[in-house]
């Protein structure tokens, strides 16, 4: 994106002119080998200031790079006054990440024995006047691939998705959409959909170096045709038939992926509990409608 690197470019000259400036380090996607790339991808700088204060609490230089349509600031005990981060989505539709550091912090990062998640999925640096980066462990890019999880994890996410589909089950028959949908996609989905599709896939690849980055970004790219129909077929709209569908269809890929899951890590599949719930779930949708 033209945009884009116009807006690092002047980032940097600013930054090489600043003498408040000591460091600029450019991290996540851009210098992610495993993470995709396109001409929406954010910019994710990060700035090592004498007086981090001064552009904590003034924002003209943020207008140095550009209209700024919107401007999102993380407060300091967000990050344990570590660093302090301002977002900024520009007119020219160039979205940027500023990552506010102070020497001091920024040196105890550094000689941080674990390298930094942040720094971990990607960095690389643009301008260094003090050498303080010299030190700085290479990324191995782990923080961002999918583990092997242990039998006690696996049985709990199986067995706490089953008790949840209950509560998806009782507000469709109850004609409560929201809560239905804050179970089915804030709960079902995130914590024990995509998880599970994540280990599925990395145990496909022998859990070697495998990540399908952010929220399932990845799925279709690993997933078979008849398994990516099935995921698709886990999305509904307002209809509360089609949310029964979806759950339907929910149960059908955790069934599926957990099974099979199941056979590759040597785990027990809770079938007793699958057994048990499903038979719930179907009392509770014939249920004549008395809400």
């Amino acid at each position: 994106m033209k945009a884009r690197e116009e807006k690092l470019n002047e980032i940097i000259r600013w930054a090489e002119t600043n003498p408040d400036i000591r460091a600029v380090l450019l991290t996540s996607s851009l210098v992610n080998p495993y993470a995709p790339v396109d001409d929406l991808s954010d910019l994710d700088i990060e700035l090592v200031l004498l007086d981090r204060n001064r552009y904590e609490t003034n924002n003209d230089w943020i207008n140095i790079f550009g209209d700024p349509v919107c401007i999102i600031e993380e407060k300091d005990d967000v990050f344990d006054s570590v660093h302090a981060m301002k977002m900024v989505l520009y007119s020219d539709h160039v979205k940027i990440d500023f990552k506010l550091y102070g020497i001091q912090e920024f040196n105890k990062e550094v000689q941080s024995e674990a390298l930094p998640d942040d720094w971990d999925v990607g960095y690389k640096v643009l301008i260094d006047k003090d050498g303080m980066t010299g030190s700085m462990k290479a990324p191995a890019y782990q923080s961002v691939m999918i583990t092997k999880p242990d039998m006690q994890e696996f049985h709990r996410l199986i067995t706490d998705f089953w008790w949840d589909t209950s509560y998806v089950a009782k507000c469709l028959k109850r004609g409560d959409i929201f809560y239905a949908k804050y179970m089915s996609e804030n709960i079902i989905r995130t914590e024990y959909l995509v998880p599970l599709i994540e280990w599925y896939i990395a145990s496909e690849h022998h859990w070697e170096n495998i990540t399908t980055n952010k929220h399932g970004r990845l799925f279709r790219k690993y997933l078979s045709n008849d398994l990516w129909q099935k995921v698709e077929s886990t999305f509904s709209g307002h209809d509360t038939e089609e949310n029964w569908k979806a759950l339907w269809a929910m149960i059908d890929l955790v069934h599926i992926l957990g099974t099979r899951l199941s056979e590759c890590l040597g785990y027990t599949y809770p079938s007793d509990v699958e057994k048990g719930m499903m038979k719930h779930l179907i009392y509770v949708q014939n249920l004549k409608n008395n809400f």
